[in-house]
Formats: C-alpha cells, sequence, structure tokens
C-alpha cells in the first residue's frame, strides 16, 4: 500500500508539469542570436509553440547594445573591429554587454499563465529566483537586488550592463553578475540574460570607453563574474546544466528537448538579414 501511495504521488506530480521547449543552439552570430530570440518569440506569441528555454553562445564574441542606446556615444568601434568583436542592437532595453565566456539564456512564454506574476517586475522576480537558487547551489553567495524598473533615460545609458544593478537583478559581494532585458509582444514575453564566467576587464574598459581603476558608482569595479568567486572553475555547460534542472525542478516544467523549426529558422534568418545584420539598425541611434 506505502508503494501504491508513492506512485499515485509522483503520477500526480507528473500531472502538473508544464511542457517546455529546451533548446541548445550553440554558437550563432550576434544578428542571428537576436534573430533567433525574436523569431521564438512570434511563435510562442502566436500560439505556434510551447514556452521555450533556450541557451546560445557568440562565434564571434559580440557586444550587444540596449535598444535606445547611442552606438557613437557608449562603444568604440575602432576597438571592437581590431578585437574582431561583432556588433548588433538588441530589440530589447538596457545598457551594453560583452558576450564572451557566458551562459546566455533566453525565457519565451505567455505572461497569462500565472507562472509569472501579473507584471513586468513579477516576471523578472521569478526568473531571478530561480537563476539565483542556481548559482547558491554552485556555491556561490548570489543575492537579489531589490526590485526596481531602470529610467535609462535620466541615468544616462552610457553605462555599462554589468556596472549597475536594477529589476531583481544577482549580486555577489555588491558586484552584478547577471543582466538581463525583457520585450512583451502580443501575449508573450522574451527575457534573455547574461551570466558572465569570466570577463576580460580591459578588453570590456576598451570597447564601452571606461576606466578600468575608476572607483566610482556605474564603473567597471562593480563587474562580476562567476569565477572570481567558485571555489572550481565552473564551465558554461557547467551552468547551463543546473541552470536547466533548477527551471524544472522550481517551476514544474518537462522538457521537451528541441531545434528551432524550419519556419523558425527561415523567419530568423531574414531578420537577420534584413534587421539585426543591417546597418540601419545598428546605427540608428
Amino acid at each position: 500500500m506505502k508503494g501504491q501511495g508513492n506512485l499515485a504521488f509522483f503520477f500526480n506530480l507528473s500531472m502538473t508539469t508544464e511542457p517546455w521547449r529546451l533548446i541548445n543552439s550553440g554558437f550563432q552570430t550576434g544578428a542571428m542570436n537576436m534573430a533567433l530570440d525574436e523569431a521564438l518569440l512570434h511563435s510562442v506569441a502566436n500560439g505556434d509553440s510551447l514556452p521555450v528555454l533556450r541557451f546560445y553562445r557568440w562565434r564571434p564574441a559580440t557586444v550587444t547594445l540596449g535598444y535606445a542606446q547611442s552606438i557613437y556615444k557608449d562603444l568604440d568601434l575602432d576597438v571592437c573591429f581590431k578585437a574582431g568583436l561583432d556588433v548588433v542592437r538588441r530589440s530589447t532595453g538596457g545598457r551594453a554587454v560583452l558576450h564572451d565566456n557566458e551562459v546566455t539564456y533566453a525565457v519565451i512564454a505567455p505572461f497569462n499563465t500565472g507562472l509569472f506574476g501579473n507584471s513586468i517586475l513579477d516576471c523578472y522576480r521569478v526568473i531571478s529566483e530561480v537563476l539565483q537558487k542556481t548559482l547558491v547551489q554552485l556555491g556561490l553567495p548570489a543575492q537579489l537586488v531589490p526590485g526596481k524598473l531602470r529610467d535609462d533615460s535620466r541615468s544616462g545609458t552610457k553605462a555599462i550592463c554589468f556596472t549597475v544593478p536594477s529589476q531583481y537583478e544577482l549580486v555577489i559581494n555588491g558586484r552584478k553578475v547577471a543582466g538581463s532585458a525583457q520585450k512583451r509582444y502580443g501575449r508573450a514575453f522574451l527575457q534573455h540574460g547574461s551570466i558572465p564566467i569570466d570577463v576580460d576587464l580591459e578588453l570590456l574598459g576598451k570597447v564601452l570607453k571606461s576606466d578600468v581603476n575608476n572607483l566610482s558608482a556605474g564603473s567597471l569595479s562593480n563587474v562580476g563574474w562567476l569565477n572570481h568567486w567558485s571555489d572550481k572553475p565552473l564551465t558554461i555547460s557547467d551552468v547551463e546544466g543546473h541552470l536547466s534542472d533548477m527551471f524544472s525542478r522550481d517551476m514544474q516544467i518537462k522538457w521537451q528537448y528541441s531545434e528551432p523549426t524550419s519556419s523558425e529558422l527561415q523567419e530568423a534568418k531574414q531578420l537577420s538579414t534584413e534587421k539585426f545584420a543591417h546597418s540601419d539598425w545598428t546605427m540608428k541611434r
């Protein structure tokens, strides 16, 4: 009888899980990464796809700019070109990020399912709590910064993403270790984010016109990365595995391992060519 009770428990638990797609896109160009996020957002919003957790990487290393940032004021394009960096503008807001040795994730889901609360801040909080639990599980003392929506029009978009915590983002010993940005389309949202494993502070400072030795608020002294605190070197695969496990456990998600469909890939290729890789989009601010 005891065994039957356990069986019933696991049966009931399985009935409450939500099916999601888990996509690991591997290395892509900056434009294609942004295009795939947008194509998947359209697919989920139109009811053609289950919710998605996507992991992806960058080849070459890429600087992404927030939607409203000035590429001329905030970025040294000569340094980017000499360093072989890609440059792309996101369709989400926020500040500039240098993507290289990091975990990059995208959560794409309807926002009326009850999983993510009723507001944008609720959505940030739910996802950030999963990220925090993951880092704690990896032995890192990550904490959540109290939630607020960032006003780039007042604070200035020149600041680098990882120098200024906001909207339920994660810090370790006061240094920001995860950056995220969100966009809504129809009845769905896209939140993509960056969790650096290691950071080249010297290159970051040159690319984003910041002083590595400046200790003022918003300086590179506030930038954090996981291996700065980890007792053993972490890899991207380590963190991706723990993060997908924590999403599954914490939010009762059952993964369907997936690839972008042919129609999603076709839309992404078109978006990459006509939007994200196009100079009119990248240089427009």
